[in-house]
């Protein structure tokens, strides 16, 4: 059966892509997939960077599950207060290491039915974590940067991060969801910026649908 225009746009942009980023990591810093589960939730709105700044005094005065799970919300507050919507953040991170001290034995489930169960994960932290922290490829990371980049290069017309995912996974090989979803989201975040994309050196500036509308004039 012949590829779709888009089908094979997405090989390109799959070939294009493991070569100009070809060791993609998540740029969060953990050790462990629950440390992992509570740096996404925190990085909402805010950037890894200043999660990076926050999590070694986190885990350091709450290094379980059942100690984060026990934790005063006042307290884990004023510890992740930088992150912005602190309040939400202390709640939903507090919730979910109490969820798996007491449900799963302190051990993040590899599986995203089960890891979508814990209060503040949805389907885009949950793949996130079970792609970095297990190599499983449950599904493709579906944040800011990946919907504007997949918008841009035509591979979806979709708007819900559910239905992008969809067209996403179905446009990938499965056994590279894991490292695409890490080079979407960091090509996004460097080069196909929401503001003055660097189109001039994108290495996809060819078969972008988009690009003649972000060189400037």
């Amino acid at each position: 059966m012949a590829r779709t225009a888009r089908e094979a746009r997405a090989l390109e942009v799959h070939a294009r892509l493991a070569t100009s980023i070809p060791t993609p990591e998540v740029e969060l810093d953990f050790a462990d997939a629950w440390q992992l589960l509570v740096a996404t939730i925190l990085a909402a709105q805010s950037t890894d960077k200043m999660i990076n700044t926050v999590t070694p005094t986190l885990f350091g005065r709450w290094p379980t599950p059942a100690a984060l799970g026990a934790a005063e919300q006042a307290e884990v507050e004023e510890v992740i207060h930088s992150t912005g919507f602190f309040r939400n953040k202390a709640k939903a991170i507090i919730a979910a290491s109490r969820m798996l001290a007491e449900d799963f034995g302190g051990v993040v489930p590899e599986d995203i039915d089960a890891v979508v169960t814990l209060p503040g994960v949805a389907r885009k932290t949950a793949n996130v974590v079970l792609g970095s922290a297990y190599g499983i490829a449950s599904g493709m990371v579906v944040d800011t940067h990946v919907t504007r980049v997949a918008g841009r290069l035509g591979l979806t017309a979709e708007k819900s991060a559910v239905k992008i995912e969809a067209d996403l996974c179905a446009l990938f090989p499965r056994d590279g969801w894991v490292a695409a979803s890490h080079r979407l989201v960091l090509h996004g975040r460097y080069v196909c910026k929401a503001k003055n994309p660097a189109c001039a050196e994108c290495v996809l500036g060819d078969i972008c649908p988009s690009r003649e509308a972000f060189i400037p004039g």
